[in-house]
């Protein structure tokens, strides 16, 4: 592995440079993106994440610290908290990217920082599997650390024939399956999904968590790092939601446009030291949880989730009071649902941050029942927020002028018919098409699917929920009753 430059946090001319250096190999309609940083429809994506990567040093005493290898300021995301300071200290950091995009780029950087930190802070239980594993985790956690690169990561397998496993296709290189090991590593050929934020400098391939434990299942169970240009790795993008237009026009879109793309291993060699996990089903499945990479994910999670409904109910009130309807019942019955999921998000996060303790390995980790609970229970939350902003927005979400409108002949028109209660015509239109990109376009859609899917199925998710968590206590609680109640019919 080289060691890279490891020149402590990063600040945007630095991602740029670097992604103009060594972009990955990046397919959109039909073509090989030779510079990402100036093609049209990533480009918008690109500029944002270099403005994160400043936004960081203009409250360093939050969102950085010193590393303890370098000396040098880096992200307190990949901080690895011992103390509840700590671990609220981070979930303070991680608030200030997702309030600048409004939780609008559900994967940005520090997310996966969360999660390799997880890796490097439960190394111990990596090693148990070969003690390399560990090592490479904790080394691969400073140099990430230390030079502040950005990762992506990828997790499921291509939509087959979803009633088989992946050792069960026709083809058995679709799902990425390890083709051969030698002395330097491994061979990695086949497809992931999804891979979001395919513009970064690393990805993270995580281990499936459904996996069996069978011979054939080994040589899809692995854990591990690479450069997003290594050779023989590609990124199939879907179309682009930034259309090219104003930030006037698509105030969203042409901002935190983050991309998917599907991932393919056209025999990608592994070197040894960036694996952290290898042909072990068990350990693979278990690994998230055990190492704390799943809490620390949520954990960001519920940040995002906080600033996304923050900025919901500030639209909702705003649109509410320009077109003065704040008289009317079932509009304030719609503004005080989307108050109370806000105020039910934050609570998570104060019992998660209260409740935290000292893990097996000595890494403060968050209470994990509030974090669980949140992540099931937003993806049916986001939707509806969604839909209340259509509701009040109505037929004003789709009747806004352009820029171009608004810079033509019909201005005098635009502002006589365009008028709002409590605003003019040149106040009400950004505003409502704000609204209509957060609710209507393909960028909105595209939130809605994310929100939906961000941790998976939602059904297995609930599933997982149920068979995770104890219910004995609350059980015995009606059977405590029940014999009491048999025995003398008091309740005390």
């Amino acid at each position: 592995m080289s060691p890279g430059p490891l020149a402590g946090a990063r600040r945007g001319r630095d991602v740029i440079a670097r992604l103009r250096e060594r972009p990955p190999r990046l397919w959109h309609r039909g073509r090989l993106i030779v510079d990402p940083t100036v093609e049209p429809g990533l480009a918008n994506g690109v500029r944002t994440l270099a403005r994160l990567y400043d936004l960081q040093w203009n409250e360093p005493a939050v969102t950085l610290f010193d590393s303890p290898a370098i000396g040098a300021k880096v992200g307190r995301s990949f901080l690895i908290p011992t103390t509840e300071a700590e671990l609220t200290s981070v979930s303070r950091s991680m608030a200030r990217w997702a309030q600048a995009t409004f939780g609008m780029m559900g994967r940005l950087p520090d997310y996966i920082n969360r999660s390799i930190t997880g890796y490097a802070g439960g190394a111990a239980f990596l090693a148990e599997g070969d003690p390399r594993f560990g090592d490479n985790a904790r080394a691969y956690h400073a140099r990430i650390r230390d030079g502040d690169l950005c990762l992506t990561h990828t997790l499921s397998s291509p939509q087959a024939n979803r009633s088989v496993h992946a050792a069960l296709q026709a083809d058995p290189f679709l799902a990425a399956k390890v083709k051969e090991e030698n002395d330097a590593g491994i061979v990695i050929r086949g497809c992931r999904m999804l891979a979001t934020l395919p513009i970064a400098d690393e990805i993270m391939v995580f281990p499936s968590t459904f996996l069996r434990n069978t011979e054939e299942d080994q040589r899809y169970a692995y854990a591990l790092c690479l450069p997003t240009d290594a050779p023989g790795l590609s990124f199939l993008c879907r179309e682009t939601l930034d259309y090219g237009r104003s930030h006037y026009d698509h105030p969203l879109g042409s901002r935190f446009e983050e991309m998917d793309a599907v991932v393919i291993f056209d025999d990608v060699s592994v070197p040894w030291e960036r694996v952290f996990l290898y042909r072990d089903v068990a350990r693979c499945n278990a690994a998230y949880h055990r190492t704390g990479a799943l809490a620390n994910m949520a954990h960001q999670v519920l940040v995002k989730n906080i600033a996304k409904t923050e900025y919901l109910l500030g639209l909702a009130s705003l649109i509410v009071d320009t077109i003065a309807i704040e008289s009317f019942q079932h509009v304030q019955e719609k503004v005080a649902e989307i108050w109370v999921n806000l105020e039910t998000m934050r609570a998570f996060l104060v019992a998660a941050e209260a409740g935290a303790s000292l893990d097996e390995f000595g890494v403060m980790r968050p209470a994990w029942a509030p974090l669980d609970a949140a992540r099931n229970l937003y993806p049916r939350l986001y939707p509806r927020m969604i839909e209340i902003i259509q509701q009040l927005g109505a037929a004003g979400l789709v009747a806004m002028p352009t820029e171009a409108d608004v810079q033509g002949p019909m201005i005098e028109e635009i502002k006589r018919y365009y008028q709002a209660a409590r605003m003019d015509a040149l106040e009400r239109i950004p505003l409502f098409r704000l609204a209509w990109d957060t609710a209507v376009s393909a960028f909105a859609s595209r939130q809605v699917l994310y929100e939906r899917y961000f941790f998976g199925d939602p059904v297995r998710m609930a599933g997982a929920l149920v068979t995770s968590h104890d219910r004995t206590p609350y059980m015995d609680l009606v059977r405590d009753f029940l014999a009491k109640a048999q025995t003398d019919g008091e309740l005390a």
